[in-house]
């Protein structure tokens, strides 16, 4: 199976989710259904039937979290030599040739992406289109709207 790149960053939020869920959630679900169990017939208790509930959630999103571990392959960003090459990882400065407008943005993995902490994922088109190429080239994105003209001003190793 393909390893699917994560950050650092990326790897310890998740890990941190996980510790939550297992030590903090799992715990206190357990502790609801057993409360809930106490209140006698189980067919008409709404408390039972919502723990339950958040419980399969809760397990769900467990396995969900370590096989996203699994299947990861974390990378430093910060180790690998500045060649000035789009990466993945990299914070890369793009201006528009049009409208000269400047836009920076972090190329993350598929979970990590954030429009707004300005984090695209490797799969976008805009990522695409910029990896492995460097600080200088002109880079096309095919958009919704059309092509747009992106000149890579500055590529960083955070």
């Amino acid at each position: 199976m393909k390893k699917v790149p994560m950050t650092v960053e990326g790897d310890k939020a998740l890990r941190a989710e996980l510790e939550e869920l297992k030590k903090v959630q799992r715990p206190r679900i357990i502790q609801d259904i057993a409360d809930a169990r106490e209140h006698g017939d189980l067919k008409e208790n709404a408390e039972y039937h919502a723990a339950r509930e958040q419980q399969s959630f809760c397990e769900g999103r467990i396995q969900e979290i370590e096989g996203k571990l699994a299947d990861s392959q974390v990378i430093d960003v910060k180790s690998i030599p500045a060649t000035g090459k789009v990466i993945f990882g990299t914070t890369v400065t793009i201006i528009n040739v049009e409208t000269e407008e400047q836009k920076t943005y972090r190329i993350v993995g598929d979970d990590e992406a954030d429009v707004k902490l300005n984090k695209i994922s490797i799969s976008s088109p805009i990522a695409r289109a910029l990896i492995a190429k460097e600080e200088g080239d002109v880079v096309v994105v095919r958009t919704p709207g059309g092509e747009v003209e992106y000149e890579i001003d500055k590529v960083e190793h955070l």
